[in-house]
């Protein structure tokens, strides 16, 4: 295939050495004088793994255009920065106000090519690959285009860009065009064993973002545990941690990955506390296990908010479905189905629990109420409520009923 890139520099030239190496022609657009120099002198820009011998017999050209460009491609990759203000790079504090990325150069260089798009008439996929926060895309870049495009944010590290792009864990890509996702997942298929994952624009944008953060959290509990453990006497960082790496069931795995509830049972949310205790007793720098305490019971407080809200529109009594802390258990230990109960009393609103696991036989209330989904019971598979209900779904398992309002907590309608 012939595929063109615009912006061959520290994210394009690498990702369109690495199209090259699997049999595609790669031509590219960049206006940087830099971006010439280092196809000139066959030295990348950034120290790449494995870059400059690949660009040493590479046949990438630059076009003189951005028309000629879309003339020739069957695919284009933007590949077009979107940077923050050097105070928001993480290597100085990071200043009280926060600020998004910086869309300027996408934009204009989106708006440049959707404009030779129209020019020419012809129609080559277009797939964005740079890094946006939710609704980006929709708002900034879709209305450009005279045809749907594809978000396909990559999984790169500087310095190994070539090898992560050709062994990704996924990719990732969003658009409203199931064909040009079809085409997308085809032309990935001859570059890389990698899963594709479809799924919408906004979806893709923020599983991008949130897979960053994801590593950062990790790191931040790692680097708490090594606080820890310089504090506690007898312990050691790589020893604790070295058992939970072990641990691919349950906390190396995709378990506790769906959201929901909060934890529950005997242990975990206990532990939490203790640990909480535990690290301000040593002074931690930051304490990690304050923050999970309180995320864990302020998430319960605002689905209590959604019932709570929809008791003041109705006038319906709540009914919390479910008082265990896990499916098909009648044990209640630290359940956060009970905290929602009872952060519904303390609002004042009229709040009852039903839970036919914990209590055999105990039917579901017959009239119209607001129903929170708590814990996923079989037995709530398939029920049906009265019409006139409002139904509060975190785990998004209930389908739509005539005279039923559902939620689906987590799932919002398309902008």
């Amino acid at each position: 295939m012939k595929i063109g890139f615009v912006g061959l520099g520290k994210l394009g030239l690498p990702v369109g050495l690495a199209v090259e190496s699997k049999g595609h022609e790669v031509r590219g657009y960049d206006p940087s004088p830099l971006v010439a120099e280092a196809l000139r002198t066959r030295k990348t820009i950034s120290q790449e793994a494995g870059a400059d011998a690949l660009l040493a017999k590479s046949h990438i050209q630059l076009t003189p255009a951005v028309e000629v460009l879309v003339e020739w491609s069957d695919l284009i990759f933007v590949a077009v920065q979107t940077p923050h203000e050097p105070e928001f790079g993480g290597e100085t504090r990071v200043p009280a106000q926060r600020r998004d990325f910086d869309y300027r150069h996408l934009v204009a260089a989106c708006s440049d090519l959707a404009a030779a798009i129209r020019a020419s008439g012809v129609r080559p996929d277009v797939a964005v690959i740079s890094t946006c926060l939710p609704g980006t895309m929709r708002r900034e870049i879709l209305p450009l285009f005279p045809y749907p495009i594809v978000y396909n944010p990559s999984f790169i590290a500087m310095g190994t860009t070539i090898q992560d792009f050709l062994e990704s864990e996924m990719v990732l890509m969003g658009s409203d065009d199931p064909s040009a996702l079809d085409r997308l997942v085809a032309f990935f298929g001859t570059v890389t064993p990698a899963p594709a994952y479809r799924t919408s624009v906004e979806n893709a944008e923020l599983a991008k973002v949130a897979y960053n953060t994801f590593i950062g959290l990790k790191l931040a509990f790692a680097n708490t545990i090594m606080e820890l453990c310089h504090a506690l006497p007898g312990c050691d960082a790589d020893g604790v941690l070295g058992a939970l790496k072990l641990a691919t069931r349950r906390v190396i795995s995709t378990q506790y990955l769906s959201p929901g509830m909060g934890d529950g049972g005997a242990c975990h949310p206990r532990d939490n506390i203790a640990m909480s205790h535990l690290a301000r007793r040593v002074r931690l720098s930051y304490n990690l296990f304050d923050a999970v305490v309180e995320s864990r019971e302020q998430q319960t407080d605002w689905l209590a908010g959604l019932a709570a809200d929809a008791h003041g529109r109705t006038g319906l009594p709540v009914v919390v479905l479910g008082e265990a802390y896990k499916p098909n258990s009648p044990l209640t230990f630290g359940s956060p189905a009970v905290l929602l109960a009872n952060l519904l009393r303390e609002r004042g609103v009229p709040t009852s629990s039903c839970d036919p696991v914990v209590r055999p036989g105990e039917p579901i209330p017959p009239g119209p109420a607001v129903f929170a989904l708590a814990t996923t019971h079989e037995c709530f598979e398939g029920a049906l409520f009265a019409p006139g209900s409002v139904v509060i779904d975190p785990w998004r398992r209930v389908r739509p009923q005539a005279g039923v309002t559902v939620v689906p907590v987590g799932r919002s309608p398309r902008p």
